[in-house]
């Protein structure tokens, strides 16, 4: 059979799903079906060839996940092993007395070539090579398969939390948290299987140690007794048969012990393990110096190998003066890429040009977090903001205008500042080489690190360095690097000041894209109907009270529907709440068919009907002492409902829903307040608290 046929064939086999039980079934026929010497030295070669590439496998891999299969590929590179020393045992016990060749040309080559025909040489060796195997390379790659697979089981909940927060926050997709979600399992689950394949390596070179004192006493027994031959030459046959036998197998077992401690003790990174080693251990010329003055003193010592030791040395010195010289070119390179422009010679007059546009959206940093808005340097900040943008955009249904981030050098190194039109939003410092864990409430452990404060929630918080990650997350801290603080404290900071972003020439782009659709609407709308300025504080409105305009074509309607009967924002604004009922409800409750309120005290809502009728529809006409009674009513009630895991919705009367909407946005942020008629006529509501009548009494007396 061509080689191109046996190829096709396994790929046959592989597609059926009969590679692996065709494997085991030979393996099972090579323990008990005699095997001729060809055969043998055909599978021994094998054998050590598959060692050799799992081995360069291993190395090649930039990270262990590449090579998920090891744990597998070792455990049946273990089991065929174990099935060649059993076949070999068998030939060398029923033919060892007819030479040092009954076995098959490789066990003879090891047996007389490796150890020249010297059986106590060659039992000095292979204990040597149980050791090394055993004792060295096989024990540490089991305790860190161990130590590597119990952390990666305990920072699993962290990790699932910082991939949340990160979807949650808008830094990446659906698609992307599930495959980060997929990774972290895949990651789980190949550190477990590590450290069981680890125990395999091991009983493998146990069992060689027990196997090769089988053979020998078994082939002394058999030459001796059955044959007749003497001690001697029954000791010469048989011990280089075994010890040559046992060569073969070891050789292949510390290749893949070699493989499996490679693979558990690698961090993760985007390099093979040659690279990682060249740009690491070379990076500094100062150590190579180093390495070579003391190498040079040496080979000056009378008596020393002179010429080895002062070579070693010429060539480190050598590849010190290489390395600083490529590392002051690349400097030079550097600065002049980064060297200011000449200023401008010819002086000119001050024109429009010199008055530069205020920002809509800005960001201000300070010099120490330049890096992380440079992609050069591996910033991570201007992606994330995209992120964010993206996000926004798609929830509020408007485009999020760009972020103009530069240097403020008055800024602390480590401050950044958030300005909405020039005016500043949010302020906060953040450590770039650091990260921020963030006690969500419920931890058990504590960390070493500087005390700071979330600044999106103002939770208690710790700065730590990245090697204590794991730790943090397994002690059920949310941990987070610096751009994705800053990104999420610009998410929160747009999320809740919206209503500012949005101008005539968001809502003209809005209309224009509906006039693709629905051009009559839009004409019969703006601005034979209603001017554009209405139309832009009516949405204004909604967004205030965190009410998306992605439905722009119910919200055209329904203004061209009750722009005849009044032109008033307010009034605007309440009919399309109503119109948005369901949508707004579904946004702050979800799918249910039933929304838990707040209800309001009937005496307190005729005082509150009272005073608009007084003219205090902006609610500052609320006597002080019903305002404050009125606020902790509210802040009880709100607080019971989050901490049931529930939203809070103050549920009243039509008029009263504006007045209360602007008093709960200062005393109460997390409480929605809705109307009866926003409330659809399928949906039950559920009262689970009444508030307001300690005030209304109070107001009464």
């Amino acid at each position: 059979m061509s080689a191109s046929a046996a190829l096709n064939t396994l790929r046959s086999m592989g597609r059926y799903g009969l590679g692996a039980p065709v494997l085991l079934l030979i393996m099972l026929c090579m323990m008990v079906v005699p095997l001729p010497p060809a055969a043998l030295d055909v599978l021994f070669t094998f054998n050590i060839s598959l060692a050799l590439l799992v081995l360069l496998a291993a190395i090649y891999a930039k990270r262990p996940l590449e090579f998920a299969a090891f744990p597998t590929v070792l455990l049946l590179a273990t089991l065929l092993r174990l099935a060649l020393n059993v076949a070999s045992t068998r030939v060398v016990l029923l033919s060892g007395h007819t030479g040092t060749d009954a076995a098959g040309r490789v066990i003879e080559a090891f047996g007389s070539f490796v150890i020249g025909s010297n059986y106590a040489v060659g039992l000095v060796v292979f204990v040597i090579l149980i050791i090394i195997n055993f004792l060295v390379v096989t024990k540490g790659a089991g305790r860190v398969s161990e130590v590597s697979a119990r952390f990666t089981l305990d920072a699993m909940p962290g990790k699932q939390m910082a991939i949340d927060a990160d979807l949650n926050a808008g830094l990446i997709s659906q698609e992307e948290a599930k495959a980060r979600r997929a990774e972290v399992a895949q990651e789980a689950d190949f550190y477990g299987a590590m450290d069981g394949a680890s125990k395999f390596v091991r009983g493998d070179a146990i069992a060689g140690i027990l196997i090769l004192i089988i053979n020998i006493l078994g082939g002394l027994g058999v030459g001796v007794l059955q044959h007749g031959m003497s001690v001697g030459d029954a000791m010469h046959n048989y011990a280089l048969l075994t010890i040559g036998d046992g060569l073969v197998a070891q050789i292949p077992s510390l290749l893949l012990s070699s493989a499996a401690a490679m693979m558990v003790t690698r961090v993760s990174a985007s390099e093979d393990m040659g690279q990682q080693i060249l740009s690491q251990l070379f990076q500094s010329p100062r150590g190579l110096a180093v390495t070579a003055a003391v190498i040079g003193g040496m080979g000056l010592v009378p008596g020393m190998p002179n010429i080895a030791f002062l070579s070693l040395a010429a060539a480190a010195g050598g590849g010190a003066w290489y390395l600083t010289r490529q590392r002051r070119r690349a400097e030079e390179a550097e600065a002049a890429s980064q060297a200011p422009a000449a200023p401008e010679q010819t002086s000119r007059d001050l024109g429009w040009d010199d008055v530069a546009p205020l920002d809509v959206l800005g960001l201000e940093i300070g010099y120490r977090l330049i890096p992380m808005v440079d992609k050069a340097q591996g910033g991570q900040l201007m992606g994330r903001i995209k992120g964010v943008r993206k996000k926004l955009s798609q929830e509020l249904g408007f485009l999020i205008p760009p972020v103009h981030i530069r240097d403020n050098l008055d800024l602390a190194p480590n401050a950044y500042r958030i300005s909405l039109k020039g005016v500043t939003a949010g302020q906060a410092d953040v450590r770039p080489e650091r990260e921020m864990a963030i006690n969500p409430g419920q931890v058990f452990g504590s960390l070493d690190g500087h005390p700071t404060r979330d600044p999106v929630f103002g939770l208690e918080a710790l700065w730590i360095g990245p090697e204590a990650r794991d730790q943090a997350q397994t002690y059920g801290y949310t941990v987070v690097d610096s751009s994705t603080v800053i990104a999420t404290h610009l998410n929160q900071i747009l999320s809740d000041h919206a209503h500012q972003l949005l101008g005539y020439q968001e809502v003209q782009a809005l209309l224009d894209r509906l006039a693709e659709n629905a051009p009559k609407l839009v004409e019969d709308l703006v601005p034979k109907t209603l001017p554009l300025g209405t139309v832009v504080q009516v949405m204004q409105e909604l967004l205030k009270e965190q009410v998306p305009i992605r439905d722009m074509r119910t919200i055209t309607e329904t203004l061209a529907e009750y722009a005849p009967k009044s032109q008033e924002p307010a009034v605007l604004t309440a009919a399309v709440r109503e119109r948005l009922g369901r949508f707004i409800i579904q946004n702050i409750s979800g799918l249910g068919d039933e929304i838990e309120v707040i209800a309001m005290n009937q005496g307190l809502e005729q005082l509150l009907h009272k005073s608009l009728q007084a003219g205090a529809a902006d609610g500052v006409g609320l006597e002080p002492g019903l305002a404050d009674s009125l606020q902790g009513s509210l802040a009880d009630a709100v607080q019971r409902q989050e901490a049931s895991g529930k939203p809070a919705i103050l549920l009243v009367a039509r008029a009263l829903r504006p007045m209360l909407a602007r008093f709960a946005r200062h005393v109460a942020p997390a409480l929605r307040v809705l109307a009866y008629t926003e409330v659809p006529d399928d949906t039950r509501v559920k009262i689970v608290a009444v508030v307001g009548g300690e005030a209304a009494v109070a107001a009464q007396a």
